[in-house]
């Protein structure tokens, strides 16, 4: 099928979000000098952030906190792991990790090589993404791949979550774009792929696996050079 136009997923698909988050906590671990406040080393600091992290990312993505929730508790339990009790602290962390995170640039490989091929085909561009508007305008802007893209559609912005189908339909109809001519790539099942799914657009399933059961995608790839040859 020709498609006509490309949707991406962001985080974890383009933009490195695991090495930009890590190297935005290390920031942080020693910008507040955790290290003298019982958190033995950073390793320990990181896991346990990761753990609380994707666990409020569910409770957000299921409607049961807002973002203002999910923005300062998965710091306030990751200290209060280490009996650290200290709302300001939180607050502080919180705020400058959103300030910190959006300004590195880590990118997956052949990120631009893929985006110069694409645009170099004259195929329209956009992002679908869970992130928060202003922190996601500011990753693309600083990771210089903001050019690629005609529109970012945001939750914000669209009034819901992927996978609900409401996103990708507002995605559509934002790009005047029938969901028959789109095509998703993501790395997340559930979340990218049963989205685009539910709302008839054809998928790329982005990860080091192919999938076995479940929730099977239109296509699957290994690594962002392979869609050359989907596209």
């Amino acid at each position: 099928m020709p498609y006509k136009q490309i949707f991406f997923d962001l985080d974890h698909t383009l933009w490195d979000f695991e090495t930009n988050s890590e190297e935005t906590l290390q920031d942080m671990f020693y910008e507040f000098e955790l290290d003298k406040k019982g958190i033995p080393d950073f390793k320990i600091f990181h896991d346990t952030y990761v753990v609380h992290n994707a666990k409020m990312w569910e409770r957000f993505r299921k409607g049961f906190i807002n973002r203002h929730e999910l923005r300062w508790k998965r710091i306030w339990l990751t200290l209060l792991d280490f009996k650290i009790v200290d709302e300001p602290l939180v607050q502080h962390i919180s705020d400058r990790y959103l300030e910190v995170l959006p300004t590195k640039t880590n990118l997956f490989p052949d990120t631009i090589e893929i985006l110069d091929y694409l645009a170099g085909k004259n195929y329209p561009l956009h992002l679908i993404t869970n992130g928060f508007e202003k922190t996601q305008q500011q990753k693309i802007a600083h990771s210089h791949i903001d050019h690629y893209f005609t529109y970012m559609i945001t939750s914000e912005a669209a009034g819901s979550l992927k996978p609900d189908r409401r996103i990708f339909d507002y995605a559509l109809q934002k790009a005047g774009c029938n969901a028959e001519d789109a095509l998703m790539i993501g790395d997340t099942l559930d979340v990218d792929i049963l989205g685009a799914q539910n709302a008839g657009i054809d998928q790329v399933y982005y990860a080091a696996e192919r999938p076995v059961s479940g929730i099977l995608p239109t296509f699957y790839i290994a690594s962002l050079s392979e869609l050359k040859r989907i596209l």
